[in-house]
């Protein structure tokens, strides 16, 4: 038996946004279906597929035929490209934590829009509390001049995020326990940005102390030294720039200064649109 086409080193890296994506179209789903599937767009660089984004491909799966709307999923991606030229199609995705027999049929659309696409599923039903993140390639099999099959081979697969969707994702942390706590707000208002900085400072300061516990524990030999942790100490070290008190004061009150102008004038502007908005309403009802 031989095997073509081994993409099997690959590493899939997922965004936030793309998971919260699936688990809406899955929500807005219709009555009768039992999952969703759609496209996963992104980029492959040396080995690794990050997504980035996708969308929801309307389907439906019969006993013996699957009927997609491909017309739809074409103008679809038409329209992402004029928006992000530098996502393109990179594999599928379905919500479920199983790859069904309709399955081989939808990878070979995906087959001839890209090279080597990956399947995604996602476990929007929670099984065993967890919301199961998996990633296929689909790996041809045969005997040289006989049939040939192919085999859907889980590969890595990895949540990574930019530091916005960081920030996006501690705000969604806030309405954690709404279930249980009906009095909580069912909205959250981002924070300002000197209280970003405070907030971010005590977390600072939270795990220097952390680090320092654990450096003192050592030298007095309450705790064994972990080498990977002491390398990452020396890399931490040697990544802060060589400067005096003095100098990094004079660059973190210029900083500040920058962030207090910028909210300065943010609020003015929208102080400006406030009155303007007040004056365009008296005078139409004047008139």
């Amino acid at each position: 038996m031989s095997t073509i086409n081994l993409p099997l080193n690959l590493t899939v890296r997922v965004h936030p946004v793309v998971l919260f994506q699936i688990v809406d179209a899955y929500e807005r789903r219709n009555a009768d279906s039992e999952r969703v599937i759609g496209t996963l767009l992104g980029s492959v660089d040396k080995g690794v597929v990050e997504v980035t984004n996708c969308f929801c491909l309307p389907h439906k799966e019969h006993t013996d035929q699957v009927e997609a709307e491909l017309g739809y999923a074409s103008d679809l991606y038409e329209l992402n490209q004029r928006v992000n030229a530098s996502e393109n199609i990179v594999g599928w995705w379905a919500t479920g934590q199983e790859v069904t027999n309709h399955s081989s049929v939808i990878h070979e659309y995906y087959a001839r829009e890209c090279s080597n696409p990956i399947h995604m599923t996602l476990d929007t039903s929670l099984t065993g509390a967890r919301m199961g993140l998996k990633a296929y390639v689909c790996v041809s099999l045969g005997v040289p001049g006989g049939k040939s099959g192919c085999m859907f081979t889980p590969i890595n697969v990895e949540v990574t995020s930019y530091e916005p969707e960081v920030v996006g994702l501690q705000l969604c942390m806030k309405t954690i326990g709404l279930q249980t706590n009906p009095n909580r707000p069912r909205t959250v208002n981002t924070m300002l940005d000197l209280a970003q900085v405070t907030d971010a400072s005590d977390k600072l300061l939270t795990l220097l102390g952390e680090v320092l516990g654990y450096v003192e524990d050592v030298l007095s030999e309450k705790q064994q030294p972990v080498n990977t942790v002491g390398r990452a100490l020396l890399d931490l070290i040697h990544s802060v720039p060589n400067m005096s008190g003095d100098q990094f004061a004079q660059m973190f009150n210029s900083n500040v200064k920058d962030l207090l102008m910028v909210v300065t004038l943010s609020q003015l502007i929208k102080t400006q649109l406030q009155l303007n908005e007040r004056l365009t309403s008296l005078t139409s009802f004047l008139n």
